[in-house]
């Protein structure tokens, strides 16, 4: 329940995505491992490292647009993305076990639409942190001179 509220909170959210790297992308293997059921060790191995790629995907999505989110002055885009994402977490489920060829379509589609996006998150986290760096060394210049 903490996560629900700590999503619409900026700043606060991210600290939680934070935390949550150590969680969820080893709680994704160990989820998809776990899921095969008694099979040999080749194929849990398998299924770990695809449920692990997966949640290390869709976790760096969140996180990611989070980062650029929150540069956003005004907190109602930070709100309807919680609510957004959400909304697609209980429709995701409900798709997943009511229409699983719809959802396997999805998915990929998904999966399409994150290998393009992954290098445009990542290229404004990379802008965000060199504007924090610069500001913060002239800062730093700026009190030692004085």
């Amino acid at each position: 329940m903490r996560g629900v509220f700590a999503d619409k909170v900026p700043g606060v959210d991210t600290g939680w995505d934070t935390l949550h790297t150590f969680i969820r992308i080893p709680a994704g293997a160990v989820l998809a491992a776990g899921a095969m059921g008694e099979v040999n060790g080749a194929a849990m191995l398998a299924a770990g490292l695809v449920g692990g790629t997966m949640a290390a995907t869709s976790h760096t999505l969140k996180a990611g647009s989070r980062v650029l989110i929150n540069t956003s002055p005004e907190p109602v885009s930070n709100w309807l993305a919680s609510l957004s994402e959400d909304v697609l977490v209980i429709a995701g489920l409900w798709t997943a076990l009511s229409q699983p060829v719809f959802f396997l379509i999805a998915l990929v589609v998904f999966i399409l639409f994150a290998v393009w996006l992954l290098p445009r998150i990542w290229s404004g986290i990379k802008k965000i942190f060199r504007w924090f760096f610069r500001i913060r060394s002239a800062t730093s210049r700026h009190l030692i001179r004085c």
